[in-house]
């Protein structure tokens, strides 16, 4: 297991090009009246994908979480860039993170962070028949990829370093498509 990154500083940041806070005035049905704030994402959404290896092995990666300040196992995941879809984006991702491209790419769905003050959206991408093939990524090191049984989810679910909701509900879906129990969002 690697060693967790050094941190030499923290420190709030007012302005930044990731992030904005907005507020919301708003009236319900009801004529109550509140404030909200939310943070308003500067991207295009986001991709998180789940390769299969074969019908029965998922491709899971360790990453670190500055967020959580360790690493964790989980799906890859990206940052949609200008004008690409989420398939288009998810085979990119795929590439750069994990080291592979998929001849067949499922949108499945979309998740949200947190609905009550986050407008940030990740579509959920099942990329299937992979071959090799590694792009360039942005990721400070290469991450390690590691196989998974969808049958062991709940083995999966127990661990300390999978926390990431993202990849249990993306994991979730995956398995219940390719069971039949799941159709695509349109």
């Amino acid at each position: 297991m690697r060693k967790p990154p050094i941190i030499h500083a923290t420190r709030d940041v007012h302005d930044s090009s990731f992030l904005r806070v907005e507020q919301l005035d708003l009236e319900f049905s009801n004529g109550e009246r509140r404030t909200y704030e939310r943070l308003k994402g500067s991207g295009l959404g986001a991709v998180i994908i789940v390769p299969m290896q074969d019908d029965e092995t998922v491709l899971l990666v360790r990453e670190y979480g500055a967020g959580v300040g360790r690493y964790e196992l989980c799906l890859p995941k990206g940052r949609l860039d200008p004008g690409e879809s989420a398939v288009e984006g998810a085979d990119r991702e795929l590439k750069e993170e994990v080291g592979y491209g998929a001849r067949k790419l499922t949108r499945l769905h979309s998740l949200s962070l947190s609905p009550s003050y986050m407008t940030h959206m990740a579509h959920v991408v099942l990329a299937q028949d992979l071959y090799p093939e590694r792009l360039e990524g942005d990721e400070p090191e290469e991450l390690e990829v590691v196989p998974w049984k969808l049958a062991e989810l709940h083995r999966l679910v127990e661990r300390e370093d999978v926390t990431e909701g993202r990849s249990i509900a993306a994991l979730f879906m995956a398995r219940e498509y390719l069971a039949g129990r799941f159709h695509p969002v349109s």
